[in-house]
């Protein structure tokens, strides 16, 4: 089995769906620390052809708390407002905003639960098969180094493969996961383009983006752009 672990994302970039897409099983990293000024809780859009920046306020954040102690702020309605106004001229934005607006305007306010739906409503969304579960639902040593958690992980959930976005190379050893009988693998996306209105393409921007510009063929077809190495 290949397992995946990464912290909790709202509505992350394609390569986090990509990776979720290529593993057997997902694990939503939300016993560890908080990152402030991250993606946990933020990600860019395209507004009037630029790249922009909108968060979800987190209560009493902070980078000494665990991402599964904390909550979303209720106040998402301006956040809601911005992507309605700079995507009401996509020509998917009737069949998608509806999915945005079942997350954004949720009464869940735990991080990691809100960030989760968001990625598995897309999953719905495409009609594909998404498994995943939480660090925190699993007893592992959490005192362990980084490294040695990902092999308690992997051994309790009894996975043989792991997958790793590319930006692991510099953490992560080919030969030390095989030493663990775990093989070892990285994800990178593949350089692509779509069309964004009378816009410039801008790269890297929320899953958002991808679902008001492309049907959903297109969407999935577009999950598939990676390079495991």
């Amino acid at each position: 089995m290949m397992l995946a672990v990464m912290q909790p994302y709202l509505f992350p970039y394609l390569g986090y769906y990509q990776l979720a897409y290529h593993v057997n099983k997902f694990i939503f990293y939300d016993d560890v620390n908080f990152i402030k000024g991250g993606y946990i809780n933020r990600n860019n859009i395209l507004a009037n052809g630029r790249r922009q920046l909108f968060t979800i306020p987190v209560e009493k954040s902070s980078s000494n708390r665990k991402i599964n102690e904390l909550h979303f702020s209720n106040n998402r309605k301006k956040v809601v407002k911005t992507i309605e106004q700079s995507y009401r001229r996509a020509p998917y934005f009737e069949a998608v905003i509806p999915i945005v607006c079942e997350i954004l305007n949720s009464s869940e306010t735990h991080v990691p639960k809100l960030c989760s739906d968001s990625v598995g409503s897309v999953f719905k969304y495409l009609g594909l098969e998404f498994n995943s579960s939480f660090s925190s639902d699993l007893h592992y040593n959490r005192d362990a180094s980084a490294k040695d958690k990902l092999y308690s992980i992997c051994k309790i959930l009894k996975a043989d493969k792991y997958c790793n976005m590319k930006n692991g190379q510099s953490l992560y050893s080919k030969d030390e996961f095989a030493e663990k009988g775990i093989e070892l693998s990285f994800l990178e996306m593949e350089n692509f383009s779509y069309y964004q209105g009378k816009n410039d393409f801008v790269s890297h921007l929320s899953i958002i983006d991808i679902l008001m510009w492309n049907d959903k063929s297109a969407v999935k077809a577009l999950m598939k752009k990676y390079i495991i190495s």
